[in-house]
């Protein structure tokens, strides 16, 4: 029988548009690291360079602050992502340990949970059992984490992979501001770090969008939107200081 449009049957086999592979947890950590560095490193960059621009048209002092804004939002996102993912990581691999022990001291009491496991979801006893021999017998760690705790062994997130992602798509994200505020004319700065900034939040917040298979259209509003506000904020701040006198 043929498959309706939009839906796929027994025989077509897994469905193209859906993960099934291995690694994904990874591609996600790297996924969700990479945007997120990249969209801080717009926004707040952006944001410091605006309000500096605000107060003051000095070259130089545009350059320091620019130079500081990139190379310390950098580290510290990279830093930021390390000890959280860290923490996410050390937690997994102490479930992993356990649950290794608990397979080689007690591995009768385990095997019957599994089977519990499987029954709980509606396999009948006879059938929960076997299927819990059978994984054990093909792999019995990775059979236990899976069921209990929704572990994949092979997919522990790496804190340093975190952090490399982070800092490296903070620089990245960081760069289109940085080159926006510097090189243009002294009248033409402030208008064009606010296009090149929106017109790269947009861009990452349709990319990540896309990957993640979300709409796009509500993902770009929100980083746009949220943007627009912290420039305008950091803007009229700067501006203020510089027209008051107090820099």
């Amino acid at each position: 029988m043929a498959s309706q449009p939009g839906f796929s049957t027994a025989e077509d086999g897994p469905h193209p548009d859906e993960p099934h592979g291995t690694g994904i947890a990874t591609r996600l950590n790297w996924l969700r690291a990479g945007v997120l560095g990249a969209n801080d490193g717009i926004v707040s960059v952006a944001a410091i360079v605006v309000g500096v621009a605000g107060a003051t048209t000095d070259l130089g002092t545009l350059l320091t602050a620019t130079l500081a804004a990139v190379i310390g939002g950098a580290i510290s996102m990279a830093l930021g992502e390390y000890v959280s993912v860290s923490s996410s990581s050390d937690s997994q691999k102490a479930l992993i340990a356990k649950e290794s022990w608990e397979l080689r001291t007690m591995p009768e009491q385990e095997l019957a949970e599994l089977a519990s496991i499987y029954e709980a979801k509606g396999v009948s006893a006879a059938t929960a059992r076997q299927v819990a021999k059978e994984l054990t017998e093909h792999d019995v760690l990775r059979a236990h984490l899976e069921a209990e705790l929704g572990i994949d062994r092979d997919e522990v997130v790496s804190p340093w992979h975190a952090a490399f992602a982070s800092f490296t798509a903070f620089i990245a994200g960081a760069a289109l501001p940085a080159l926006a505020i510097l090189l243009p004319p002294e009248g033409l700065r402030v208008p064009v770090a606010f296009a090149a900034t929106l017109l790269a939040l947009a861009g990452t917040g349709g990319l990540g969008a896309y990957l993640g298979g979300a709409r796009m259209l509500p993902a770009i509003g929100r980083v746009v939107t949220g943007g627009l506000l912290a420039l305008l904020a950091t803007f009229l701040i700067g501006t203020w200081l510089g027209t008051t006198g107090v820099v």
